[in-house]
């Protein structure tokens, strides 16, 4: 004889998982009526739906940092499209994984993400996937999320916070390839002089002319990629170098994320 499912044990897992009702009413006959097998039959299923979708591309996603007294986390949760990156149960999950990632490190967090994870799989029907995620510490640090698609966290040396956000808020919106002159490699610097030595090859001036147009336009490449160089959002008559060196502070790092 088959048991009774009853429509409070299909609610009360349905609001307790959040998962479909005949989902849910297919998990309690196969357990027949054992809330706690049902469960177990559920957590199954969403990993068993995680593994069908793994290689979907996923395309979109949203960033969330959370900050408490120094120390800041940036964690990026991916899925396929912008409607799941919007919807409700991609959020809170996306903010739990954050909030793990705050209090306990984001290796921690890692360690029991794809858990979290699985069961929104099964509610949304997409694959998702855990992106980047940061931490960082310091005495000063600003951070600044736009549109919940990128992201940056902010460590100075000197300044204030105000400081280390309203950089945070310049990077996410110049994106700046380097932080400093530094990080440009010869290569890099070898290949852009090519492409601008074509650009000029055919002009018809002298060869010291040509030398001088020629590092002009490298400079000036670099210079509209380089942070330092680049001039402030807020004030675009000061260069972020020069508001740094105003406020004798440093950038000691920066951490960053675009979907």
């Amino acid at each position: 004889m088959s048991t009774q499912i009853t429509t409070e044990q299909i609610k009360k897992l349905r609001d307790d998982t959040g998962i479909s009702v005949m989902q849910c009413r297919r998990a309690l006959e196969e357990a027949e009526g054992d809330t706690d097998k049902a469960l177990a039959i559920l957590k199954k299923t969403s990993s068993d739906i995680a593994l069908k979708k793994v290689n979907r591309e996923v395309k979109d996603g949203a960033v969330m940092i959370k900050n408490e007294q120094g120390k800041s986390t940036l964690v990026a949760l991916l899925c396929e499209t912008d409607f799941v990156s919007r919807n409700e149960d991609f959020t809170v999950l996306l903010e739990n994984l954050t909030l793990q990632a705050l209090s306990k490190g984001v290796k921690e967090m890692k360690k029991g993400a794809k858990e979290m994870i699985n069961p929104v799989i099964q509610k949304t029907g997409e694959n998702i996937v855990l992106g980047e995620a940061y931490e960082v510490s310091g005495e000063i640090l600003g951070s600044y999320a736009h549109n919940n698609k990128s992201g940056v966290i902010v460590s100075l040396e000197g300044g204030n916070a105000e400081l280390a956000k309203d950089i945070a808020m310049h990077i996410t919106a110049m994106k700046p390839e380097y932080l400093s002159q530094k990080e440009i490699t010869p290569d890099v610097r070898k290949t852009v002089t090519e492409i601008f030595e074509k650009e000029i090859a055919n002009l018809n001036k002298p060869a010291e002319i040509k030398k001088k147009i020629l590092d002009g336009k490298i400079a000036a490449y670099f210079k509209e990629k380089t942070l330092p160089d680049q001039f402030f959002i807020k004030n675009t008559e000061e260069t972020i170098g020069a508001l740094l060196e105003k406020n004798k502070a440093q950038i000691r790092e920066v951490k960053r994320y675009l979907i």
